[in-house]
């Protein structure tokens, strides 16, 4: 009678589980534990929107072992203890678990490897369960590592996308007697101070919520998904994000329901296929250049004159108003709420509050970075890093330094009668749409009839767009001679 452990860590599903499928086809006893050893990802430990959606992941989880016949273990770290502690009391023959590609998980993960192997008696397996293609095993014809996208993605999808999903196992073979389990509750996962009601209306983490949120877009969403993914007061992206980064679906699972959907030859499913190419193309740029979520890949803007809000007054007071969403730029500061209330923000405003930060208010990409990586449920360090990094210009295929967004014309353009900011930012509700994205500049009149008054109601803008957008210009300038 053989026993196999199979440690989740962010591939948290039954369905299409690369590492399960193995212990389930292989051994008589499969034990499935989580080890949450946050230090272990030193400076990158999860954030308290992830926390959150982790407590509930875990619950959901549980609630399917169970359902299978078995019991999800909880242990806490440090993991190679916890594991060996685990090997021990059930006399387990084998370890298996799913790859994760960030700087420190490899290290952990390969020195883990190396010792339990050492031992001689216990089998120990990684597989891919989180990529369409592993960033290890694709390079330019010249053997490196690609920095831009589009010959990256076509690279990939030449040779056909992956949409071999496998089955979940129906029943997963029991636990050996005894094993002690901490609870879900012991590893303090919630906010004390519960500031997350909007996250609870809004999520369903979980593998079911995953695959509902899937069947409603390739069912209702993907048909329109090109014309309609840059509206941000529209249901019309996927919203899969968490749940991909969590594990709870795979990217081949996604790729199959675009596959199998009424829409899979159409432009729109080309295009949505391209963004998880970009998901890709993120942990292919992070596994290559472990550095970049704390420095630059273009190396030039190491020299960037940013402006530096622990001594610079006016910066730190941008800082705040960013964070806050309180700048006086609308659809910043209904992006900025939008994040706060869900965890999450659509993707073009992602572009239009990152490009303010970095280039109108010029502060360091990583201060956004940050941010987001303590505010988002679906904070993911290699798609957190690309994201900013091409906001700030330096990063791989990045917009350049001098494209520079206009938050009230890409209001004007993708949000025309002002719906996403008038949800976000109530106190400009009744504004007339030809007015709602660049307050400052309708006539006193007009906010009075609205009863809106600027620096009472609704702040003045922190800074003057065309004044800054002029000085991120020149500060380019400065670094235009460092080769790149």
């Amino acid at each position: 009678m053989s026993t196999a452990i199979v440690w989740f860590r962010r591939d948290l599903r039954l369905t299409d589980q690369p590492a399960l499928r193995a212990a389930c086809e292989r051994h008589d006893h499969v034990i499935g534990v989580y080890v949450h050893a946050p230090a272990e990802e030193g400076e990158w430990a999860p954030g308290g929107a992830q926390r959150w959606w982790l407590h509930h992941a875990l619950s959901a989880l549980r609630d399917q072992f169970e359902a299978a016949g078995s019991q999800l273990v909880i242990r806490t770290g440090p993991s190679e203890a916890a594991l060996r502690a685990l090997i021990a009391e059930s006399g387990a023959t084998a370890l298996y678990w799913n790859r994760l590609y960030e700087p420190a998980a490899i290290s952990r993960d390969q020195a883990i490897k190396s010792e339990l192997r050492g031992r001689g008696d216990l089998a120990v397996e990684s597989f891919n369960g989180g990529l369409l293609t592993e960033p290890g095993r694709i390079a330019t014809g010249g053997g490196q590592p690609y920095r831009v996208f589009t010959p990256f993605w076509r690279n990939i999808a030449r040779a056909g996308l992956d949409d071999r999903a496998r089955p979940a196992p129906t029943h997963i073979p029991g636990l050996p007697q005894g094993l002690a389990s901490e609870r879900i509750d012991d590893l303090a996962l919630l906010p004390r101070i519960r500031w997350d009601a909007g996250l609870e209306a809004t999520w369903t983490p979980g593998e079911a919520g995953a695959l509902a949120r899937l069947r409603h877009f390739a069912e209702r969403i993907l048909t329109g998904y090109g014309s309609h993914r840059d509206r941000p007061a529209v249901d019309g992206t996927s919203a899969l994000s968490p749940h991909l980064h969590f594990g709870e679906i795979g990217p081949r699972q996604v790729v199959a329901a675009v596959h199998a959907s009424a829409s899979a030859d159409s432009d729109s499913a080309q295009t949505y296929l391209s963004e998880i190419g970009w998901r890709e193309f993120a942990h292919h740029l992070l596994y290559h250049f472990p550095d970049t979520p704390a420095r630059p890949l273009n190396a030039r803007f190491e020299a960037f004159p940013w402006r530096d809000p622990d001594t610079d007054a006016e910066a730190a007071e941008g800082l705040a108003a960013w964070r806050a969403g309180r700048t006086g730029i609308p659809l910043v500061d209904a992006g900025m709420r939008q994040l706060w209330h869900h965890g999450w923000m659509h993707n073009r405003v992602r572009m239009v509050v990152a490009s303010f930060l970095t280039k109108n208010l010029r502060l360091n990409w990583t201060l956004g970075a940050r941010w987001f990586w303590n505010t988002l449920v679906d904070a993911d360090l290699a798609s957190n890093t690309l994201g900013w990094q091409w906001a700030g210009g330096c990063g791989a295929d990045a917009a350049p330094y001098f494209r520079i967004f206009n938050p009230v014309r890409q209001g004007e353009r993708f949000d025309p009668d002002g719906a996403y900011v008038r949800r976000w930012v109530p106190e400009l509700a009744a504004l007339e749409s030809r007015d709602i994205h660049a307050p400052w500049q309708a006539p006193v009149s007009r906010l009075a009839a609205a009863g809106v008054t600027l620096g009472r109601d609704y702040p003045h803008p922190v800074i003057d767009l065309g004044a800054s957008r002029k000085a991120a210009l020149a500060a380019f300038e400065q670094i235009k001679e460092f080769s790149a």
